[in-house]
């Protein structure tokens, strides 16, 4: 299936590894242009190097997206440097699942809020693509209570409601938004790795949860995230697509 992603500009945020990684080397090979923002320099440049090699044009930044002036500027560094913005994934999560008032900070400035600005900073390109299109990621935890501290969970619910606020607000402009809620999502380097190698317990618990017995690979959300965002998906706007291996026991309506 041509997805239509050739020739349009993406911009990730948190594109250098995990899922963010993963969607922005689909994005790449099916022709899109690609910007992509995270904390470590390294992983960010190593990142825009193999996505080159797929033929298209690429950029990076390093950066804190919870600083607003960098994040607004990295969004009108993406739209010069690869001639506007046609697609933008808010991918960063600060993943604070203790249950005090610091983790509530970290959710809300992290998750919260660089997804607010990237998306009022992203509007104004969107408003002149061809094919406009966000999609915000937040996580089954924000569906249903779960192990999670409460500010991970309640921030993720939040972001699902906001995406499902901007779809109606925009779709006279056609400018679609979704939103993608993962499950449990294993790679090397990433959270349940981490986890594994330190809280066996709490690993083997989340694993048991999942009737189909293992966790989700970042490529999996991934393509997920890709075809919602494509034009191929182009009568698709205000969803939350679940992608948990049915973890979830709720009805999604």
């Amino acid at each position: 299936m041509d997805l239509g992603l050739k020739g349009l500009n993406v911009a990730i945020t948190g594109g250098s590894k995990g899922i963010g990684r993963h969607a922005a080397e689909i994005f790449a090979e099916e022709g899109a242009n690609v910007s992509i923002c995270a904390r470590k320099a390294a992983d960010v440049n190593d990142a825009v190097a193999a996505l080159k090699k797929k033929g298209v044009k690429a950029i990076g930044s390093a950066i804190d997206v919870a600083d607003k002036s960098a994040l607004e500027g990295w969004i009108a560094d993406t739209a010069k440097e690869l001639g506007g913005v046609d697609i933008l994934i808010a991918n960063v999560s600060a993943l604070a699942v203790e249950d005090n008032e610091e983790a509530w900070r970290k959710q809300f400035d992290v998750d919260m809020m660089h997804t607010v600005r990237a998306v009022n900073a992203a509007i104004p390109y969107l408003e002149k693509s061809r094919a406009p299109s966000i999609v915000v990621i937040s996580s089954v935890s924000g569906r249903e209570i779960d192990f999670t501290g409460p500010a991970y969970g309640a921030i993720k619910a939040a972001l699902i409601h906001y995406a499902q606020r901007l779809a109606f607000q925009y779709a006279p402009k056609m400018i679609r938004v979704n939103s993608v809620s993962p499950g449990n999502t294993y790679f090397e380097g990433g959270v349940w790795h981490w986890i594994q190698g330190n809280l066996p317990d709490l690993y083997k618990k989340a694993l048991d949860l999942n009737p189909t017995g293992r966790m989700a690979t970042p490529q999996e959300v991934a393509r997920g995230i890709v075809f919602l965002a494509s034009p191929a998906s182009g009568f698709t706007t205000g969803t939350n697509l679940v992608i948990d291996g049915a973890l979830t026991r709720g009805v999604q309506f």
